[in-house]
């Protein structure tokens, strides 16, 4: 294949401690393959930005990182993309923040990333730009006479044209992915979003091939959802750490079941709405009482922005409220974890729920349902309780599939899944695992790159 060149925000190049997300694990052994590099910002501050380059080799993959200004941290990634984009994305747009600042740091260090790793695309290079922080990247290249194939890939939901609207650069920002060649969505519906925008606001043309034209420019659009590095994670799951980990929850759960959620503490994860739902089935089934337990993991993030510390404090005062209510000197129904935890370790915990419920709001994919019926023992297997407005319900359709905002739905899935029969359990799982083994990380990353290459200039 051409030399890849990523771009992404942050960079995940492998480093002698800890395993490498699924993400990180695909794009760097695509960049082993074709002597590729990896380019994004360093997560670091600098007083004044200079553009200075700091290269990098860890196993095989080159990076390059820069450094950004304290201004540009705030008004590109904890502003724009954080506090306007993210919450619009993900349908809030009662938490979207509109600030010109915001705005013309978003545009800013777009264009300082472009300036920067401009010099270093050679003529050949598939270009790979990933992920809502950087959307201008590809017009801003073109802008400086970049020519190769570049492409983009959304790993957060497109939101409906009615909600986009409330965005104030809204055309600006869509016209500018005219600029790509192939443009990827974790799935149809967010695709079919981006259509309706571009038809409707632009009278944008497709034809049968996906292919889409405005203005004389023409972007292939294609649904393309990410999967997890499926074998890594099986063998996670059955690794000494895993063991360890398993044995000390079964210990401590003490004959009880244990159901596990696992989500960054985040608004669009819905772990308000799965409280009240796991509420709503305390208080309808009594005999459970003392019977199941609820782990929830939830590490903080972005804890600089309002909205976050808000939805922590609720948590802590709805998670508190519910134990106070139902537990016993015995036994508590929830326990609320705000830390995270490693891979092999995870895939413990995994492997002894139950029950999983992933039921955010609005997700672009949600690895966490694909990593917890990979860590599952196919002869005993748990069961997937799976939000329907997760990108990975189009796929994981044997999952029991709930409408998150419904308490009465989530607590009638709760208990389903603990009655289900064993042959049911197999069954469900056996499917489930069929796509996540055909449809993995790797499998995502050859589909777009395949397409990016095969595009003619």
């Amino acid at each position: 294949m051409s030399r890849l060149i990523v771009i992404s925000n942050r960079v995940s190049a492998p480093s002698g401690g800890g395993a490498q997300g699924g993400l990180a694990v695909a794009l760097s052994s695509a960049l082993r393959e074709s002597s590729g590099l990896w380019f994004g910002w360093s997560g670091e501050e600098t007083d004044v930005f200079t553009g200075q380059i700091n290269f990098q080799r860890n196993q095989g993959v080159a990076t390059a990182t820069i450094d950004l200004e304290a201004q540009d941290v705030d008004e590109y990634y904890n502003g724009f993309a954080n506090r306007t984009l993210w919450p619009l994305f993900h349908y809030r747009i009662d938490l979207a923040e509109y600030e010109r600042g915001f705005a013309g740091g978003y545009e800013r260090v777009n264009a300082r990333f472009a300036e920067t790793v401009a010099p270093l695309i050679e003529r050949d290079d598939l270009v790979w730009v990933n992920d809502y922080h950087l959307i201008p990247l590809g017009r801003e290249l073109r802008a400086r006479k970049c020519k190769n194939r570049i492409g983009f890939f959304l790993h957060i939901p497109w939101p409906p044209t009615r909600l986009l609207l409330s965005l104030p650069s809204h055309r600006q920002l869509v016209e500018s992915m005219f600029a790509y060649d192939v443009i990827g969505f974790q799935t149809e519906d967010s695709l079919d979003a981006f259509r309706d925008y571009a038809r409707s606001q632009f009278g944008a043309e497709i034809d049968e091939g996906g292919v889409m034209t405005y203005d004389g420019h023409s972007v292939r659009l294609i649904a393309d959802p990410i999967g997890i590095d499926t074998k890594d994670f099986r063998d996670s799951a059955t690794s000494e750490t895993a063991r360890v980990r398993f044995k000390r929850m079964r210990d401590s759960a003490d004959g009880r079941t244990m159901m596990i959620g696992v989500d960054r503490l985040d608004y669009s994860k819905g772990l308000q709405e799965r409280f009240l739902g796991y509420e709503r089935f305390l208080s309808a089934n009594a005999e459970q009482h003392g019977h199941v337990f609820l782990l929830q993991i939830a590490p903080p993030s972005r804890g600089e922005v309002q909205s976050y510390q808000e939805i922590r404090a609720t948590l802590d005062s709805l998670s508190g409220r519910i134990n106070g209510e139902f537990s016993n000197v015995e036994w508590v129904p929830i326990r609320y974890v705000n830390k995270g935890y490693p891979r092999g370790e995870l895939a413990g915990m995994y492997r002894a729920a139950r029950v999983a419920l992933v039921t955010p709001l609005r997700d672009g994919m949600n690895l966490v349902a694909k990593e917890y019926v990979a860590a599952q023992d196919e002869d005993d297997p748990g069961v997937l309780i799976l939000s329907r407005f997760a990108g990975a319900a189009e796929q994981l359709t044997d999952a029991l599939l709930v409408n998150p905002h419904s308490p009465e739905e989530v607590s009638d899935a709760i208990a389903t899944a603990l009655a289900m029969p064993l042959a049911e359990r197999k069954a469900r799982w056996r499917k489930l695992m069929d796509n996540i083994e055909q449809e993995d990380v790797f499998w995502w990353r050859r589909r777009f790159t395949d397409m990016l290459e095969a595009v003619t200039r």
